[in-house]
């Protein structure tokens, strides 16, 4: 079964009937159709929305972080795009404003903002949390510098948003691997300590990388690392987590496990944890709040 279509084109090329459009197919818009029961992605949407605009636009915003192979975008929401003159449908969001050419680039026959404009956009339009943690997200799967998108703000100093694309773009951290990963940076930046350095190898006797920590602070030893539902999933992980913090510990790290629960309900405590540990280490205690 195909997958999200422009029915006229399928339907002219033999590919199928009206009778089976009618019968597998649902409308999402004009003339664009999925098959029944299909649970659409934000890469789903970012498609339809491509052909519904004739394959004319460029598409930004979340929809552009999806085809530029960003995680944890939100599947529910609608499409967005750019550069197009007409009025769009229910589930598609067209933004006005310049786009300058150098910011579109081609993923497949598909259009969109780059990473460094896409991080741009996303940061003057979703909150700061949110715009916070799909930047970290997009930076992530892409490696676009952050430096990258800074440059792009640098080009509208007066566009709307700017001070929050600003104010986020100071916390972003490409090293986050989770939406609850940039939580917990969030945090214990927030609350006053120090920021932390993300992904931090670790090596054995030999120099060998064989672990990495979420985040921490390498000149005092300390990690910090957000264990959620999935952290076990087989039945070799306990053993492997026993043998991960071993060898952790063998190398002189202290590390502060926070579960999802906690970065919800106890993040005083959180914060307090890890300032525990930071000043059993050594580092000058600070005041901190959240």
């Amino acid at each position: 079964m195909r997958g999200v279509m422009l029915a006229s084109e399928a339907i002219a090329a033999g590919q199928l009937t009206r009778n089976d459009l009618r019968r597998r197919y649902v409308k999402l818009h004009r003339d664009v159709y999925v098959p029944k029961g299909r649970e659409l992605t934000a890469f789903d949407r970012a498609v339809a929305a491509w052909l519904w605009s004739r394959r004319e636009a460029v598409l930004a915003g979340c929809s552009a972080a999806a085809v530029l192979g960003s995680k944890w975008l939100p599947v529910d929401g609608p499409a967005e795009v750019a550069r197009v003159r007409y009025p769009s449908p229910a589930g598609i969001i067209v933004h006005s404003g310049t786009v300058a050419d150098d910011e579109v680039c081609r993923v497949g026959e598909m259009t969109c903002t780059t990473a460094a404009r896409t991080a741009y956009d996303l940061g003057r339009r979703l909150t700061f949390e949110r715009a916070v943690i799909r930047i970290d997200a997009l930076l992530n799967a892409t490696g676009v510098p952050v430096a990258a998108a800074g440059a792009v703000a640098s080009r509208y100093p007066g566009a709307r948003g700017i001070r929050h694309f600003r104010r986020a773009l100071d916390l972003v951290d490409a090293g986050a691997e989770s939406p609850q990963e940039t939580r917990l940076r969030l945090l214990l930046v927030q609350s006053g300590l120090p920021r932390p350095v993300t992904q931090i190898p670790v090596a054995d006797e030999r120099g060998r990388v064989r672990r990495r920590i979420d985040m921490g602070w390498p000149e005092w030893m300390v990690g910090v690392e957000y264990d959620g539902e999935q952290h076990f999933t087989g039945p070799d992980d306990y053993a492997d987590d026993i043998e991960r913090l071993e060898f952790l510990a063998h190398r002189g790290w202290t590390l502060v496990r926070v579960s999802g629960r906690q970065l919800r309900w106890e993040r005083p405590a959180v914060v307090q944890r890890v300032n525990r540990a930071l000043g059993a280490a050594g580092m000058p205690r600070r005041h901190y709040s959240c």
